[in-house]
């Protein structure tokens, strides 16, 4: 039978373009290295952060084996890579599911196709995921992101359906349902399936109903952070840690409100030194002075004083 991927931090990297949107590999690979090093437990790749919507297929699988390629290089070869393969079609998300196989995954999170919203009952909801699990060469994760694909919200009893299935092991509530999350984790065993929320602003909440970490954007700028409130959270430390947690909670809103993706190659490429803040369109690209002062940067910068005052806690093996 199937397992889900480890419990702990998985974060779905931002993906570097040149002022040509044409990959930018070497802030790609500092960026892994960096998250790797601050201790993430994971990386996914084309997630909705890493703009899988704007890839090739031959776009997608180098972004997998770049990731894969610059974990093993330098000692992070425990350092998981999970493959987004969300289509709109049945047939090409089999072909990605392969594809990510191909190129180093272990693996995939599939988005529900969302084109014809109103055509997407639950039996074929629970048709689409139950044939790509079918077809797929490694696991694969239910991605439940409400916002991307036309409102469409699967509920905790088809997603408890779904995780009947031997080779589907876990699922991204990007809802931030924390009821939803906490009816998965009590009906079904996490030795057999995995339920990560899918923001940082309920990630020590959903620490505490059971779930298994986080899949979120914020460790993009933090991971440091993100591993000191699991470390806390670890050692029984809860008044230290939900402290910690209202700091992301604050600065997961406060980077939504400045732009998302493009807020945060910003924030990355200012504070950490690597990349352009180029996204493809139709995102905007944000300049760096667009993001000079106000109430949701204050935010941000609180954060990030807390991330540089922490010691790297990934280590190569």
């Amino acid at each position: 039978m199937s397992k889900p991927p480890p419990s702990g931090i998985y974060v779905p990297a931002v993906l570097f373009f040149d002022e040509n949107e044409e990959f930018d590999v070497p802030a790609i690979k500092a960026h892994v290295l960096r998250l790797a090093k601050g201790g993430v437990t994971g990386i996914l790749v084309q997630g909705s952060n890493g703009e899988a919507q704007h890839l090739s297929h031959d776009e997608r699988k180098l972004a997998i084996r770049i990731t894969r390629q610059t974990l093993d290089e330098n000692g992070f070869q425990n350092t998981a890579v999970i493959a987004g393969t969300g289509a709109q079609s049945t047939r090409e998300t089999k072909k990605l599911c392969a594809d990510a196989k191909e190129a180093g995954a272990t693996h995939t999170l599939v988005l529900t196709p969302s084109t014809w919203p109103h055509q997407m009952t639950n039996e074929a909801i629970i048709r689409f995921h139950t044939e790509v699990a079918n077809a797929s060469p490694i696991p694969t994760m239910i991605y439940n992101f409400p916002t991307v694909t036309a409102g469409l919200n699967l509920d905790s009893d088809i997603i408890g359906i779904l995780a009947e299935h031997p080779n589907i092991v876990g699922t991204k509530l990007s809802c931030g349902d924390i009821g939803k999350l906490h009816r998965l984790t009590s009906s079904v065993s996490p030795e057999k399936f995995a339920t990560f929320p899918g923001t940082s602003a309920v990630y020590l909440q959903g620490l505490l109903t059971g779930s298994a970490g986080l899949i979120g954007a914020l460790p993009n700028i933090a991971p440091k952070a993100h591993y000191r409130v699991y470390e806390l959270y670890k050692e029984g430390k809860l008044e230290e840690a939900m402290k910690l947690q209202g700091v992301l909670g604050h600065a997961d809103a406060a980077v939504s409100k400045l732009g998302g993706i493009s807020a945060i190659k910003v924030i990355i490429s200012k504070e950490f030194g690597y990349g352009k803040p180029v996204a493809r369109g139709p995102l905007q690209t944000l300049s760096a002075d667009a993001l000079q002062s106000g109430p949701h940067l204050d935010k941000v910068k609180e954060l990030l004083a807390i991330e540089k005052s922490l010691p790297e806690y990934g280590t190569a093996k």
